[in-house]
């Protein structure tokens, strides 16, 4: 429960979910490198954006999938302590498996209890090679599934974008990195804009915005 003046400020939790792609297709041109990098760069920026939201605990976790799925980091840890492990690339696209993993932690929520809507950022650069559309339908039936926020960054030219679209259920909720500087300043986006969107103070808002912009490459050519 954080402090303010005249009293205690009653905090609620604000679960951020990473989903990461380290299929075998991720170590093509350094992606796999370039997706670690971003999401280290990432985490001062979310640590900065959640000092403003004084009503919301950020929690964050990891999945990485490929062959199966498994929590990368798997006890809910405060944007603070946070620490990011380097995932490595190899096998395939177990997309399906990596949405009902997060399905069953949401299934041990009771529907009832407080908390801000759950942010998932999707990572993923290739085809599903499971059967996805049954992950998803896992996720959707969890009311915590059905109320959170996802958006999915699609790393690479070859990344299936119907997929990704099915998955946010809004086409502007999906944006393309083709070159590490886009996928960095996508990620970066990613966090710190659903943070403060999902939790911040309305005068917070205002320099909040998500969307294909966030990822131009201003001259940077595309390497995937």
């Amino acid at each position: 429960m954080a402090r303010r003046p005249g009293g205690a400020m009653t905090t609620r939790p604000l679960h951020f979910i990473w989903i990461a792609d380290c299929s075998g297709s991720m170590q093509a041109g350094g992606k796999i490198q370039s997706l670690n990098i971003a999401i280290n760069e990432a985490i001062p920026a979310m640590r900065q954006v959640a000092e403003g939201c004084p009503n919301a605990e950020v929690l964050v976790r990891a999945v990485a999938f490929s062959d199966g799925a498994s929590w990368h980091v798997a006890r809910p840890t405060t944007v603070d302590a946070f620490i990011w492990r380097d995932l490595v690339a190899g096998g395939l696209t177990d997309l399906g498996d990596a949405l009902a993993l997060v399905a069953a932690s949401f299934r041990e929520w009771q529907a009832g209890e407080p908390g801000f809507p759950p942010v998932l950022v999707l990572l993923s650069d290739g085809q599903p090679t499971d059967d996805h559309a049954a992950g998803l339908r896992a996720l959707l039936e969890q009311p915590w599934g059905r109320r959170s926020e996802r958006v999915a960054i699609a790393i690479g030219r070859d990344a299936d974008l119907d997929v990704l679209r099915g998955f946010t259920g809004d086409a502007g909720k999906v944006v393309r990195a083709n070159n590490p500087e886009a996928l960095a300043r996508s990620i970066r986006s990613a966090a710190t804009s659903l943070l403060a969107t999902v939790a911040a103070p309305p005068s917070m808002l205002t320099e909040t915005t998500w969307g294909p912009e966030a990822t131009w490459s201003r001259g940077v050519p595309d390497v995937w």
